[in-house]
């Protein structure tokens, strides 16, 4: 792919302020519950990203139009010619594209969903998913990669999750809203953006109990009951840590305009830990830092814990840390892709299984990387302003997919950063 990168250069510490847009792990999903009643649904503080784009897409082909109307403002449009068929082509592009089979099989009654690879059932991800839905009616056949689900209508059930999956709670929660009866959701997901959700849903009609709680209690409403609505979508939390990231690492002081500690407060405590200065101002947060950080061990957990999308960012941190860490991966085994990038910024790391140990040193050194996912990718821009000399970052498209003007926001602070054509 011939495609720009990005040039960063050590510029010193940044100042200044910086809006932080909404959040990509909430807005995707906001966008397919409005598969579940017609009209018009507007939202607000929607990030200008490459996966708000690709899910426009996807919906389009179900049967759900998106116009902007303005900088950060979404319309979407229901007139109910849904087709609950959603096609490899799209479903392939994005993950939150799995979001739309509680919608559509709550409303609809049938979904045919692609699955990319396999024909596999049980090793897959959303196994979570379909057991839940399956103890509220649904049945599914999987042929050739494709997903036939089928539910007459769905009915209220008790369902315990194995693990507080973010995306088997969004889904049994979609689907819940149209099913009769009431459906108890235990050990559910608590993350801020599975609240957006709710929030939302609830300004549709929906009746839920519990919101920001492991229980989530949801009684049926008849399908047609549910209308059309207007919400602003919570600011992204990861995004925020990336820029309390670029500080940490630059020096400075820098207000993060919208951003909500409350959605972060194991983060911050540790990034406090971490010799980090972070206070509540007004509709945001200051953070301010002078000298080098001290180095910490950092499990992830589930929410309220550290998150697994911040885990790059705080490998980075400890990287010119003074000391050592060692970073837990207790979510997801592997996801340490990133660190042989970060070696060759001259980062001393040793990543085995679930854990990482980090050796600090006194400063990176810039070189060509290339970003292997979106996190990643924030998390090697980081590093390069942590770096003496030039670093180039490709891969480029993976950040721009969960990242709004990243390169503009950090300029705007005092980053030498810009982006490049390629060679």
């Amino acid at each position: 792919m011939n495609e720009e990168r990005i040039l960063i250069r050590r510029a010193g510490p940044l100042h200044g302020e910086v809006v932080i847009p909404g959040a990509k792990n909430s807005v995707l999903k906001l966008m397919a519950a409005t598969l579940l009643a017609d009209g018009t649904s507007t939202l607000t503080n929607v990030p200008d990203i490459g996966d708000v784009g690709i899910m426009a897409e996807l919906l389009a082909a179900i049967g759900v139009r998106s116009e902007w109307a303005g900088a950060g403002t979404l319309r979407l449009v229901n007139d109910g010619d849904i087709s609950p068929v959603a096609p490899y082509e799209l479903v392939e592009r994005i993950r939150a594209s799995i979001n739309v089979l509680g919608p559509l099989l709550g409303r609809f009654g049938r979904v045919s969903l692609s699955l990319p690879g396999g024909d596999d059932f049980g090793s897959r991800p959303i196994d979570m998913h379909l057991r839940g839905l399956e103890a509220m009616g649904a049945t599914f056949e999987l042929q050739h990669g494709v997903v036939e689900a089928r539910a007459e209508r769905l009915h209220g059930a008790d369902i315990t999750l194995d693990f507080p999956s973010v995306g088997a709670t969004e889904n049994i929660l979609t689907a819940a809203v149209h099913a009769k009866g009431t459906t108890v959701i235990d050990n559910a997901a608590r993350e801020p953006e599975l609240s957006d959700l709710c929030n939302f849903l609830v300004s549709m009609g929906a009746q839920i109990e519990g919101i920001g709680s492991s229980t989530l209690v949801v009684h049926g409403v008849q399908p047609g009951d549910l209308h059309a609505a207007d919400h602003r979508v919570v600011a992204d939390r990861i995004q925020a840590a990336t820029y309390l990231a670029a500080v940490a690492v630059s020096g400075g002081e820098v207000t993060l305009r919208g951003a909500c500690a409350e959605h972060m407060e194991m983060l911050l405590r540790r990034f406090h830990d971490m010799g980090l200065t972070v206070t509540t101002v007004g509709d945001g947060l200051a953070v301010w830092a002078n000298g080098r950080l001290r180095s910490i061990d950092v499990a992830t957990l589930p929410y309220p814990g550290i998150a697994t999308d911040y885990k790059p960012l705080i490998v980075t941190m400890l990287s010119v840390a003074d000391g050592v860490g060692i970073v837990t991966e207790n979510l997801y085994p592997g996801r340490f892709r990133y660190v042989e990038e970060l070696q060759r910024l001259g980062a001393d790391i040793r990543a085995d299984g679930h854990h990482a140990v980090v050796r600090g040193v006194p400063h990176l050194s810039g070189a060509p990387v290339r970003a292997p996912d979106i996190r990643a990718g924030a998390a090697l821009i980081v590093a390069g302003l942590a770096a003496e000399g030039d670093t180039t970052v490709t891969g480029v498209h993976h950040i721009d997919r969960g990242y709004d003007d990243l390169v503009g926001r950090l300029a705007a602070l005092g980053a030498d950063i810009e982006r490049v054509p390629a060679s």
